[in-house]
């Protein structure tokens, strides 16, 4: 009887065989274009390929002539920096707003439609408005002195010290909208029985959020975070368009070194090795947090 059952039973891999042969083209593309990529990055960083890649190895000459340059830490720092700062202010703004959007408010569509519009803007325009905004000249400093404030400065874009906080600004204005969908999205989830209950008990607002609402929201917050850090890793554009590095290089990051080098200084090897060592440090933070998620986190039956 078990073998009659077994073999009136489809074969597990001709389950849903129609949704596997349509992901066929998702997978090889993958499969080639990104393994494949990584892996040929990876093999032509410990090369001393210049204008052209070429097979002529040097073991870790260039990953020594990296960690030696002071335009590569500076950026890894700037870096450093923009994202640590960066996920904190826009998961706090934007769970503020949305709880904020959830006591429904009136105009609630037109309050989410103009929060959420920046995002909509590329990264370029982003940079270029917010470039003519903190411009000392005729931005934000020069319309607040000219209200009688004279000796007000907010020049961030001008200054080596700050410069990277002016990038974070812009940044924040732009992405904060689409965290604050997420996270209302994630708040209209919450079932409104639980929130019955606690003003029943008595807990304030602030505790129900604390213990019981944002432990609920746990995936929201994951989702939410690995698109911050997907935006963190690969900024590029609003750098160039706001500072293009300056003043001197105290705005650099990764992403423009890794461009400079591979395609303005023609010297690929030492632009692999960069690109390579920013593989490595999304592979350490993504590769942990997988395997807690999926692998190391689930319960064997």
């Amino acid at each position: 009887m078990t073998g009659q059952a077994k073999a009136g039973r489809p074969n597990q891999y001709l389950r849903n065989l129609n949704s596997k042969i349509a992901s066929i083209p998702m997978i090889l593309t993958a499969v080639v274009i990104f393994l494949g990529g990584s892996i040929w990055t990876v093999a032509y960083s410990f090369t001393s390929s210049k204008l052209l890649p070429r097979l002529n190895f040097v073991g870790l000459d260039q990953y020594h002539r990296l960690w030696a340059a002071p335009r590569w830490i500076i950026s890894i720092e700037n870096l450093a920096v923009y994202g640590i700062l960066s996920m904190i202010f826009s998961l706090v703004i934007g769970f503020v707003l949305a709880a904020l959007m959830d006591q429904k408010i009136r105009f609630e569509n037109t309050f989410r439609t103009i929060f959420l519009y920046p995002f909509a803007l590329s990264f370029i325009v982003t940079g270029l408005v917010w470039q003519w905004l903190l411009n000392p000249e005729f931005g934000i400093q020069s319309v607040v002195r000219s209200l009688g404030w004279t000796s007000f400065t907010f020049d961030p874009l001008y200054t080596q010290s700050i410069v990277i906080y002016g990038v974070l600004i812009a940044a924040l204005w732009q992405g904060t909208g689409l965290v604050m969908c997420l996270m209302l999205a994630g708040l209209r989830g919450i079932d409104e029985d639980i929130w019955k209950a606690a003003r029943v008990d008595g807990i304030p607002m602030w505790r129900t959020y604390l213990f019981i609402v944002i432990p609920m929201m746990r995936p929201v917050f994951i989702t939410t975070l690995v698109i911050i850090a997907s935006g963190i890793v690969k900024v590029y554009d609003l750098v160039v368009a706001q500072t293009s590095g300056g003043p001197g290089i105290s705005s650099e990051v990764p992403a423009k070194y890794v461009y400079d080098y591979m395609f303005q200084a023609q010297n690929l090897g030492q632009g692999f090795a960069a690109s390579t060592m920013m593989l490595v440090t999304v592979a350490i933070i993504i590769i942990p947090w997988a395997y807690l998620e999926f692998g190391g986190g689930r319960k064997r039956v």
